[in-house]
């Protein structure tokens, strides 16, 4: 099969590279947000998250689907597209960052311990500032997939004792990582806890008020995933209870929340704007994701990370 003409939302730079990996096809760029109209022609689609910051399209452009037989995405979560982009196979992105959301949460973790940015002095009235071990500090990781597995080992290299919860319920069987027996459990043992679950109806709100009373004294949460899995009035009253020590916040619900939002105002709440995952070799690794499951679509070979809209990811 040759000859495809491909829609990308990729930015100029890696539309170029995957056009020069594509000699016998055509790669076209098409714009960010709402999914336009699309050459009738075009056989496979790369896309970038559509419904974001209050945007929205209830309803495909007109001539949807086209002649689009699949569809990359370019994120690892599926809450950010349309109902309607589902009715052709769909594979994610999932894996192709994985590494800048660990190195990210990482640094949440090293910037918590070591009192950063309140370490750096400015004049010459200098106070010693204690700082906490990471080694020997428990991490609980709630959602087990590509995230929770590498972030796991590299906190193993760093000495902390692991203990991670996943939606299967089956033990967990990496090397020296514990399966908590319950949720409970797994907030009630960790220092830092990390929510890297996928987003469904069934994880919508669930770290809440029921969950965060179990939550060990002082306890650093992360929130990486989505902001829905995370009840934020039940986070500012964990907060303020000194329940919870500091919350590092990539993802909040709405995204971006309102000006004057007391998440922003709060002293020990630290706010990102969805970027753990962004990296300057992100595009590159979506893009070589592409032509992995481009070649595979073409030798009729199944996509790789299929998404399950049923399941949910």
């Amino acid at each position: 099969m040759s000859g495809l003409l491909i829609a990308s939302q990729l930015d100029e730079a890696t539309n170029r590279f995957l056009q020069s990996q594509l000699p016998q096809d055509e790669v076209i760029g098409i714009t960010l947000g709402l999914l336009p109209k699309l050459p009738e022609q075009t056989a496979a689609l790369l896309v970038r998250p559509i419904e974001i910051r209050g945007l929205s399209q209830p309803q495909p452009p007109a001539g949807w689907p086209f002649q689009v037989q699949w569809t990359q995405l370019s994120s690892a979560g599926i809450d950010a597209y349309p109902k309607w982009l589902f009715q052709r196979p769909v594979a994610s992105a999932q894996g192709t960052a994985t590494e800048a959301i660990v190195e990210y949460v990482l640094a949440a973790i090293f910037s918590a311990t070591k009192r950063i940015p309140e370490l750096w002095v400015k004049d010459s009235r200098w106070s010693f500032i204690p700082q906490t071990p990471v080694r020997g500090s428990t991490l609980g990781i709630l959602g087990f997939g590509s995230i929770g597995q590498h972030l796991a080992e590299q906190a193993q290299h760093l000495g902390m004792q692991v203990i991670a919860s996943r939606r299967s319920k089956q033990l967990i069987e990496l090397a020296g990582v514990e399966t908590a027996a319950s949720l409970e459990e797994l907030f009630a043992r960790a220092d830092h806890l990390v929510i890297a679950a996928p987003l469904t109806e069934e994880t919508r709100g669930l770290v809440g008020r029921a969950l965060l009373a179990h939550a060990k004294p002082g306890q650093h949460l992360i929130n990486i995933a989505r902001g829905p899995l995370l009840d934020h009035s039940a986070l500012l009253e964990a907060l303020d209870s000194e329940r919870l020590g500091l919350a590092t916040l990539d993802v909040t619900d709405p995204e971006p929340l309102p000006d004057g939002h007391p998440l922003y105002l709060h002293p020990r709440v630290r706010i990102s704007p969805h970027t753990s995952g962004i990296s300057t070799l992100g595009q590159r690794r979506i893009a070589e994701r592409f032509l992995d499951n481009l070649q595979r679509f073409k030798t009729g070979q199944p996509l790789l990370y299929p998404v399950d809209r049923q399941r949910g990811y």
